[in-house]
């Protein structure tokens, strides 16, 4: 590693590797921290992988502008380096008069927020499009097109890969212990040794709180939701994505079907919220509710069997001492946190942070690149 850069970036997952394909190429030293082995190891390795349309956001704000910009960027990137997508659709399913009212103002939503070709369907057209939807007991669905599912990892590493081609400097292995100013640069004190850099992006994931905190941006406080998946093996193969109507009050979209590109099924996640130090050993008596959760979207299920197929943890961002809203009250959106002029923190980069990623990469390196004196 060199001992000093123009820029540092810490953490190589999607977010961070997007952020350093974009700086590479101006002219700057840039300099990518992550603490595993290799990129895209923590978060981004327990992503489903779904590329989404942008439903479920407040209009206006920083997710719903990034998901959209974000999807449309992520699928042309992956088509020009050759990342294995598949645009296969979303079918969001309810019940009865209140389960299509509850469509209705999603469609509203994601249309506000700019989810395109959105459209409601009913039952027959529903299974006409995926039919082992048969035995489902919706009678209502939402279709939308440009909802897919992306190789996550494929993602990340062909960004880290074209950044590296570029010029950026990769730094495995350095896992960030502290982080303090020091004059006009940043002191990063790394598990390979002392760094120094001009301006600093925090691109952390779940530790971006505490990195934000060291750095002196506080107000703003990651809390831990946990997400299962089981694994369908048999019938039903789906080639579509399969979800219910947001619960009412759920930190997560319900237990739904999730694909993979080899064809495979998973069922989750569900959400759970759990300390910083909570093992992801694989839970008691949780396949019994994913069962019934998978009966209640889909129907009895044919012959099958689920397996636990394990789990991610979402990085939930709520207010802190000290911050812009009342302590302990959620914050609904993702945080570019920009403090004093010299460092970016990426706080509460959940979903659908992903599909966003390429979206906040430029939006971060476009205000970095604005900073440098």
């Amino acid at each position: 590693m060199s001992d000093r850069s123009d820029v540092i970036i810490i953490g190589a997952g999607v977010l961070g590797c997007a952020v350093a394909e974009r700086l590479a190429g101006r002219g700057l030293g840039v300099l990518l921290l992550e603490a595993l082995p290799r990129e895209g190891m923590g978060l981004s390795s327990r992503n489903s992988g779904v590329v989404h349309s942008g439903l479920y956001y407040p209009q206006g704000s920083l997710k719903a502008r990034a998901c959209a910009e974000g999807r449309a960027r992520l699928y042309a990137w992956c088509e020009r380096q050759g990342v294995p997508f598949r645009r296969c659709g979303k079918l969001v399913l309810g019940v009865g008069p209140e389960g299509r009212e509850a469509l209705e103002e999603l469609a509203r939503n994601g249309r506000a927020c700019g989810a395109q070709d959105l459209r409601m369907i009913g039952r027959s057209e529903a299974i006409a499009l995926e039919p082992r939807l048969s035995r489902s007991p919706a009678d209502h669905a939402l279709w939308c097109p440009h909802s897919g599912v992306v190789d996550a990892h494929g993602l990340t590493q062909s960004l880290k890969r074209v950044a590296v081609h570029r010029g950026v400097d990769v730094a495995f292995g350095a896992l960030v212990g502290a982080v303090a100013p020091d004059g006009d640069a940043w002191r990063v004190e790394t598990s390979r040794g002392e760094i120094r850099g001009t301006l600093l992006v925090n691109a952390a994931g779940l530790a971006a709180d505490q990195v934000a905190r060291q750095a002196g941006l506080s107000g703003y406080v990651h809390r831990y939701s946990r997400g299962d998946y089981f694994r369908w093996h048999g019938a039903p193969a789906f080639e579509r994505l399969v979800y219910p109507v947001r619960p009412q009050g759920s930190a997560g979209l319900g237990v739904h079907v999730t694909l993979e590109l080899d064809g495979g099924v998973r069922l989750g996640p569900d959400a759970k919220w759990v300390s910083r130090d909570e093992p992801t050993s694989p839970p008691d008596a949780l396949e019994g509710v994913f069962r019934a959760r998978a009966v209640e979207l889909l129907g009895e299920l044919e012959q099958g069997r689920l397996s636990w197929d394990g789990c991610g943890v979402r990085p939930k961002l709520f207010f802190d001492e000290g911050g812009a809203g009342k302590a302990g009250e959620a914050v609904d959106d993702f945080v570019v946190g920009r403090h004093e002029g010299r460092s970016w923190h990426l706080l509460g980069i959940e979903s659908p942070g992903l599909t966003a990623a390429l979206a906040l990469g430029s939006l971060v390196a476009e205000e970095v690149v604005a900073a440098i004196p």
